[in-house]
């Protein structure tokens, strides 16, 4: 068994300022290692490069589903009851049980219904922006970021939109890197998510409306349908993916291009650039940093490695998507980047289901800053700004902007 590597600390305060170089160095030397992860008290093996990330993905000995590890798997015994009712999404499941999951859930996130959504996202940005633009300043996250994406979502499923704030604090702490000191806070947000969503669909049985809460009650796929526990695993994952992705993809995104003045001109200039730059801000600084956890379901040899069995393995996307052999130039911000096959939301059977929401959110959300803010800019230096702990989510605590 390989020993970990204290070489290459990804969780420290420097390199979460700026994993890239230590990226670029492990692709060189070390593509797959074994890594000590100090949240999790665990070892974890990390992939760096493009290809093997996408080798990754489709290889079949390595499971999303953490109820084929070992009865005394610290994964299995770390995952309390209330996780485990939150944990039974497609994103925790291999085929087949992944496969009807998502066939259940698909139809609500299709580009056509996506797009009919276009005036509604217009709408709440404008809104948005309206209640904030007067005094000149703002944090970007909190004011603009964070309540469009909770919005869009919270409408489609049938939530009310009055509870975000609460939605935001369950997601945020139940994402968030556990450690021993925090797992019953952990754990308490998982107890008041379950119970909010049991008192909400109760409701939505008596009273059933033109939703998707109500239409995942009822999805039927081939005689199958959610059962008690996929359904408010769902809700967790839909919540979650449906605004944390969007969040720090808008957030990261202006960062971009505010840290690039020629390229924030350029789409300033030509705002039919949008589509071409969101794909690049989702190569050049995406809004997930690492795949979430695949287990060894074996002892499996991977690339020179054996990853015993039981034992977590992930890819970086960010790492991946600035391999340079796969892009040309690949710390060069360019809005026109063509082709951009970047791995931004995942890659095969776990690709992001809500990427079109999030790419039309996005696409509406920045143009519109810049058109409404044509002075936009940043309201600290930015050296003071921070990011947030962890390798899964790629996001700043804040983005205070002046316009």
């Amino acid at each position: 068994m390989s020993t970990t590597s204290p070489r290459y600390d990804l969780w420290s305060p420097e390199t979460r300022a700026n994993p890239l170089p230590l990226y670029a160095r492990m692709r060189q030397e070390a593509p797959v290692v074994r890594l000590y992860d100090p949240t999790l008290r665990q070892p974890v093996w990390v992939v760096t490069r493009y290809k093997d990330a996408v080798e990754l993905a489709r290889d079949p000995r390595f499971t999303k589903d953490v109820k084929k590890l070992p009865e005394d798997s610290p994964h299995r015994q770390m995952r309390s009851a209330d996780m485990e009712a939150i944990s039974r999404h497609m994103l925790s499941a291999d085929p087949p049980d992944h496969t009807r999951l998502r066939s259940l859930v698909s139809k609500a996130f299709t580009p056509r219904r996506v797009e009919e959504l276009r005036p509604r996202i217009a709408a709440i940005a404008s809104q948005l922006l309206d209640t904030a633009k007067d005094p000149g300043s703002m944090d970007l996250l909190d004011a603009f970021a964070f309540p469009l994406p909770i919005t869009v979502i919270a409408e489609l499923l049938g939530v009310p939109v009055e509870d975000r704030d609460q939605f935001r604090d369950w997601t945020t702490t139940i994402i968030s890197p556990p450690s021993e000191g925090n797992l019953e806070p952990l754990r308490e947000a998982g107890r008041q998510f379950i119970q909010y969503f049991q008192q909400l669909l109760a409701r939505r049985r008596a009273d059933p409306r033109d939703d998707l809460l109500t239409a995942l009650m009822s999805a039927e796929e081939q005689g199958d349908r959610l059962s008690p526990l996929e359904l408010m695993s769902m809700l967790f994952l839909l919540l979650v993916a449906g605004h944390e992705t969007t969040v720090n993809l808008i957030g990261n995104g202006v960062w971009a291009l505010l840290n690039h003045s020629e390229q924030l001109e350029r789409l300033r200039a030509n705002p039919a650039l949008i589509e071409s730059a969101v794909e690049e801000m989702l190569r050049y600084c995406g809004p997930v940093e690492t795949t979430t956890q695949r287990w060894a379901a074996q002892d499996a040899e991977f690339h020179g490695q054996v990853i015993p069995r039981g034992e977590t393995i992930l890819a970086s996307l960010l790492s991946a998507d600035h391999d340079p052999e796969q892009f040309p130039e690949p710390e060069r911000f360019d809005i026109t980047r063509e082709p951009n096959r970047h791995i931004a939301f995942g890659f095969g059977i776990h690709f992001c289901l809500g990427a079109p929401l999030a790419r039309l959110e996005a696409t509406i959300a920045i143009n519109l800053l810049l058109e409404r803010l044509p002075r936009l800019r940043f309201g600290v230096d930015p050296s003071e700004l921070r990011w947030r702990d962890g390798i899964l989510v790629r996001g700043l605590q804040r983005l205070p902007v002046a316009f």
